[in-house]
């Protein structure tokens, strides 16, 4: 489960380093190279509640299975792709089968471990994986980028996925099959949704929020996403159960969770950009430079499993993190234009410590006291949160790193030879994107305090289960 993780976090970002290799070796528009990143992201996004729900219906081992043999089967596929088209449409596809196989992941662990001190540990090894995989996707991507060639970031998961299968097919148990009319309706509208409201957000990055494209995807998925919760509240075996939303701590866990991928997935892209165009580094070097990332979110994560959220409560566990995280960004928005190692790399390395700290309380909430026939539903909206996240984060941090390069376009003194000013206005942006990043990372620590009441020691919780 957790080698299935890690290939689904690494595959988001493996491939950015190498897209400036596509682009060469596909002939592809910049245009063409952003959807290589957006098909994966507008499937995965769209289809994770159906998929969630697929695996408290359909059996969870079954689901699974299906879901990653289409998730290798599309890598093999794009590894081989001959055009852009090919690659992108692998892409789309890679997406479908992430998201009926990642719900699953965290349903299983939640219903094979009992809450508490066990659960408790096991989120800390999914926040490692989950977290530091990010980090190592990026030195992976850098490392077969330079060595062997760009196709190799998507044949590397062919070998590491028939493992997964051959493993599953051994030892993965099959869940109870939960019958019920299967939630058509909910099932359309949900996907069509999130499609929409994902892509709303992928195109205001690139086109900006007053676009006639982005408002109309934001008012089809608002339609939609209405629609689909009034369709929720009749059906028989609804894809989302709306009870799951009746519990305050959950429900600032998914929020929480949002605005914390949001920062951090806005970080790790204006930070790769500003480590390969302003200081320099080859790709490799890029993914070797955010190892203090993995470093502090391996050692955070175990630390705040094992001690922290029984010492001080998983409360002030998720608070604290949130500052240092925040505190690490609002380092990094200061360090630009002097970017020696040292400045990024102590940044990095709290950041890393900040989002380990605070991943693993905030994930347990989401899935406390959830019986086990609804753990996928309840998994698939923690997986959505994660992916709202980083698609809203991109957009309003590419925002303010637009508005503020064309205030540093405008306010530049005169004098500057073509150079110095590009780079005058890219660090500008980049510093004001990451302040902003930091901002979202604050909110987390407001939202958390706000919704979580738990007591000091988890293993002493006792919360109902969901009604049907």
């Amino acid at each position: 489960m957790l080698v299935t993780q890690l290939m689904v976090v690494l595959d988001a970002s493996i491939v950015t380093v190498a897209l400036p290799d596509m682009a060469r070796s596909l002939d592809l528009s910049q245009t063409g190279l952003s959807w290589v990143m957006n098909a994966y992201t507008l499937a995965f996004g769209g289809l994770l509640l159906l998929g969630a729900r697929a695996g408290d219906l359909l059996g969870r081992r079954r689901v699974f299975l299906g879901g990653m043999a289409l998730f290798v089967l599309a890598s093999l596929i794009g590894g081989l792709a001959p055009s852009g088209a090919w690659l992108i449409a692998s892409r789309a596809v890679q997406g479908v089968g992430a998201a009926f196989a990642a719900p699953t992941v965290l349903a299983m662990i939640t219903i094979s471990v009992p809450e508490g001190r066990a659960r408790t540990r096991a989120m800390g090894l999914f926040t490692a994986v989950s977290i530091g995989g990010v980090a190592l996707g990026l030195l992976a991507g850098g490392m077969l980028t330079d060595w062997v060639s760009w196709r190799w970031v998507m044949f590397v998961n062919v070998p590491i996925g028939i493992g997964v299968l051959v493993a599953a097919w051994l030892v993965l148990p099959e869940t109870q099959r939960h019958t019920g009319r299967v939630d058509v309706a909910g099932a359309i509208t949900s996907t069509l949704g999130m499609t929409a409201l994902v892509y709303g957000f992928v195109r205001a990055a690139d086109a900006g929020w007053s676009d006639v494209v982005s408002v109309a995807s934001f008012v089809a998925a608002a339609v939609l996403l209405v629609g689909f919760v009034f369709i929720e509240r009749r059906a028989e075996a609804p894809v989302v159960p709306l009870a799951l939303f009746r519990d305050r701590m959950r429900v600032g866990s998914y929020l929480g969770r949002m605005l914390l991928v949001a920062g951090m997935m806005g970080m790790f892209f204006f930070m790769t950009q500003l480590l390969q165009t302003e200081v320099g580094y080859s790709p490799l070097q890029a993914g070797l430079a955010f190892l203090p990332t993995t470093v502090g979110v391996l050692l955070a994560s175990q630390l705040s499993a094992r001690r922290l959220v029984e010492a001080i409560g998983p409360r002030s566990t998720m608070v604290l993190g949130s500052l240092v995280s925040a505190s690490a960004v609002f380092w990094l928005s200061h360090t630009s234009s002097d970017p020696a190692y040292w400045t990024i790399g102590v940044p990095l390395f709290l950041m890393g410590l900040g989002n380990g700290t605070v991943f693993v309380p905030i994930t347990v909430a989401a899935l406390r006291g959830v019986e086990p026939r609804h753990a996928g539903a309840a998994a698939g909206l923690v997986n959505v949160s994660q992916q709202i996240g980083a698609t809203l984060g991109l957009a309003v941090l590419v925002t303010v790193f637009s508005a503020a390069s064309r205030h540093a376009v405008a306010a530049g003194p005169a004098g500057r030879d073509a150079v110095e000013q590009a780079r005058h206005v890219f660090v500008t942006g980049a510093d004001s994107a990451l302040l902003a990043a930091s901002v979202l990372i604050v909110l987390v620590a407001v939202v958390v305090a706000v919704t979580n009441r738990a007591p000091r020691s988890p293993a002493a919780v006792a919360v109902p289960v969901l009604a049907d």
